[in-house]
């Protein structure tokens, strides 16, 4: 049975091989996330992104008690997912970046991991004119 590269040729990182792209940026922009991972699915991508935008609301938990340590942990994850990775993109909606995402870009650029913003690639397409 052949799928997509029956279809057409999808990005690649290695011959035969989807380019693998991990996510990062603000769980304010959710929606924007669940955008572009549709996006770069439909273009034979393999995407990382966040886990959670948001605390689960579990009976008799306290996260307040458990916060620093979910940070690192979650922190740590994500670390990993940005190693995984062939290329990040930043989901930073109208140029948003806070501190946590500035801090996993310096990480990806260390690792001389390629960047790519989506507020670049989004503010100017082709035959459409940013001024309107």
């Amino acid at each position: 049975m052949a799928f997509m590269e029956d279809q057409q040729t999808p990005q690649t990182a290695a011959v035969g091989e989807a380019k693998v792209i991990t996510l990062c940026g603000s769980t304010q922009f959710e929606a924007e996330f669940a955008e572009v991972n549709q996006r770069l699915t439909m273009e034979g991508c393999v995407v990382i992104s966040l886990g959670m935008f948001g605390l689960p609301n579990l009976p008799d938990y306290d996260w307040a008690a458990d916060g620093s340590d979910l940070r690192a942990r979650l922190g740590r994850v994500h670390f990993q997912k940005i190693r995984m990775a062939d290329e990040v993109s930043i989901v930073d909606q109208g140029g948003y970046v806070g501190e946590s995402t500035r801090r996993e870009i310096a990480y990806a650029e260390s690792l001389g991991k390629p960047v790519r913003y989506l507020s670049l690639e989004t503010s100017v397409r082709p035959g459409v004119d940013p001024q309107e």
